[in-house]
């Protein structure tokens, strides 16, 4: 397992080691231990599984006030995303910065977003399934959601219109939320 640090301190790029041979592959998608040797020390409870059909749906971008904040251990099952994370914590250095990147099918790399980021993905591909750990559990009245298209956070989607859920749709912008990282 190949783990890289983002630019976003506590953001981490995780490449399981995949062992092929003539009748396939094989991916261990999570190992406790060797996350806790690369420094991830969370104690996932919750598995979470999304289909989109339709290339340009767009989920997010979400996350949860504390006490309920979640870490979030996400990759992509079937298809392709542009995975987001967006830095919340107001003392951080990182502050309101974001970073994507492509996890597919094909590439099996999956993202460690720690407790304090809002969270979003864009599927770049029909019939996408996405699968996600968190380390807490969901609680409806400290769920947040943020636009998509904040300028303040100005994350390039690279799309212009895509498909979103009503609550994405009606999302306020940073400035208008009471997230409290």
């Amino acid at each position: 397992m190949k783990v890289t640090q983002t630019q976003l301190k506590d953001v981490l790029i995780i490449e399981p080691d995949v062992f092929e041979d003539n009748r396939g592959w094989f991916v261990e998608t999570y190992n406790k231990k060797k996350l806790k040797e690369a420094g991830i020390i969370t104690e996932f409870i919750q598995d979470n599984y999304s289909y989109s059909k339709k290339r340009g749906t767009l989920r997010g971008l979400h996350l949860q006030n504390e006490p309920y904040a979640q870490a979030k251990l996400v990759y992509c099952i079937k298809g392709t995303v542009l995975d987001v994370a967006v830095d919340l914590r107001k003392d951080s250095p990182t502050y309101k910065k974001w970073f994507s990147i492509e996890l597919s099918e094909q590439n099996r790399k999956q993202l460690f977003i720690p407790r304090g980021f809002a969270h979003g993905f864009l599927t770049l591909t029909d019939d996408t399934e996405f699968q996600y750990k968190v380390d807490n559990d969901y609680n409806k009245q400290s769920e947040r959601s943020i636009r998509f298209d904040d300028p303040e956070i100005g994350i390039d989607w690279k799309i212009s219109n895509p498909i979103l859920a009503e609550k994405d749709k009606i999302a306020p912008f940073l400035i208008d939320c009471d997230i409290n990282f």
